[in-house]
């Protein structure tokens, strides 16, 4: 059975930083690429990063770039987020989700979902 489950979520301050992890298992992780998303209250999900399959590219939200990095490690099935210089604005659920081989374009060309994990950031 395909699943995700992320972790690594909390709270820190601001200007802080958080390493988020997608664990993946009942699929080959191999051929799959890895979205990043995130959903505040109020708010639509929107794409923070992705990581197309055997990490041969990369894409972030412009507004993201230089925080965050996004990296993969096949063997251990394992996706992460690494952020950086957290500003409050970050506050949201976080997701991970798969889709074959390319990233999408939006959030819902993805097949499967992680339940997410929450980042709060005080001022």
């Amino acid at each position: 059975q395909l699943q995700l489950v992320e972790s690594g979520g909390g709270l820190v301050q601001s200007g802080g930083s958080l390493r988020l992890s997608c664990a993946a298992s009942g699929f080959t992780l191999d051929y799959s690429a890895i979205g990043w998303f995130r959903q505040a209250p109020g708010k639509e999900r929107e794409g923070v990063s992705c990581i197309s399959s055997r990490g041969l590219g990369t894409n972030y939200a412009d507004s993201l770039k230089g925080r965050f990095t996004i990296s993969r490690d096949d063997a251990k099935k394992m996706v992460y987020l690494t952020m950086n210089s957290l500003k409050p604005g970050d506050t949201a659920v976080y997701y991970c989700a798969a889709r074959p081989e390319h990233c999408g374009s939006t959030w819902y060309d993805y097949d499967a979902w992680g339940q997410g994990t929450q980042v709060t950031v005080s001022s």
